[in-house]
């Protein structure tokens, strides 16, 4: 049995709620295990901090709690983090066909099981269809987060670089060696990655996507890219009508701050 993994510390907006019991509801159709984090386990803090008071409000880094699917691996084949802003629709299909952890050859007189050589796959930021306002803004934030990163490759193209939007992050145990035996707190304090902890330079205002990617490309990870559908930007993309997970992540840039987004995933609902 897969998992999903949300987490949801602190003080976090009633909406979220309503996003979690659709990740719920998904859970129990497809046969997932889920499993949402309450309280901060890592607490990572910065060691010469860049950070803003509102991101060091909790007196740790909660944007970083999400690496402690990590140490599920241990006891899970495939693992999928699904941040908590995030509504999934009650007609998507069970995501983790998208990157089997094995699979089964049925032309053979017994069962022959092929294990996958994908390690990671996610939704790349670029390749959304994305508003023409968020395209260059996805250009801009392209420049300003890897563009100092030239110790790995980024394929530039005219629309940015290539980089996964780590709302949504399915990977199976074929990632434990770029693990290395770390636990996700040291993983996370790697010296390689005190700097985008610590928000120096434009990496202020970054969550764990920008360390993650650079990560990911650092290690030449075998990747798997998703369609859009699977993590559909609400606000950024032209249209979501097609998605399957649809991503709240400017909640806060909506007319009631995201009090109305019950309200919207309810219309959804009633239409089908």
């Amino acid at each position: 049995m897969p998992l999903i993994y949300q987490v949801a510390v602190g003080n976090t907006p009633p909406f979220y709620e309503t996003c979690i019991n659709s990740v719920s509801r998904y859970c129990e159709r497809h046969g997932i295990k889920h499993y949402v984090q309450r309280h901060p386990i890592q607490m990572i803090r910065p060691k010469n901090s860049c950070r803003s008071k509102n991101a060091m409000r909790l007196g740790y880094l909660p944007i970083y709690e999400k690496e402690s699917a990590f140490s599920w691996l241990k006891a899970w084949d495939e693992i999928c983090i699904i941040d908590a802003d995030m509504y999934i629709r009650p007609d998507a299909p069970n995501i983790f066909d998208e990157l089997p952890y094995a699979t089964v050859d049925t032309d053979r007189p017994w069962p022959v099981y092929e294990l996958s050589e994908y390690a990671f796959a996610g939704v790349v930021e670029r390749e959304m269809p994305l508003t023409n306002a968020y395209a260059d803004k996805v250009r801009k934030h392209s420049r300003g987060q890897f563009d100092k990163l030239r110790d790995v490759e980024w394929d530039w193209q005219w629309h940015g670089a290539h980089y996964y939007n780590m709302g949504l992050m399915l990977f199976n145990r074929n990632l434990l060696p770029y693990l290395h035996g770390q636990t996700p707190e040291q993983f996370i304090e790697r010296p390689e990655f005190e700097r985008f902890v610590n928000g120096e330079g434009h990496w202020r205002w970054s969550t764990d996507q920008t360390l993650l990617n650079y990560w990911i490309k650092s290690e030449r990870m075998k990747t798997r890219d998703l369609s859009w559908k699977w993590n559909a930007l609400y606000g950024a993309i032209r249209d979501v009508s097609e998605a399957y997970f649809v991503h709240f992540f400017l909640s806060a840039k909506l007319p009631c701050k995201g009090a109305e987004i019950p309200e919207i995933i309810a219309a959804w609902e009633a239409e089908i």
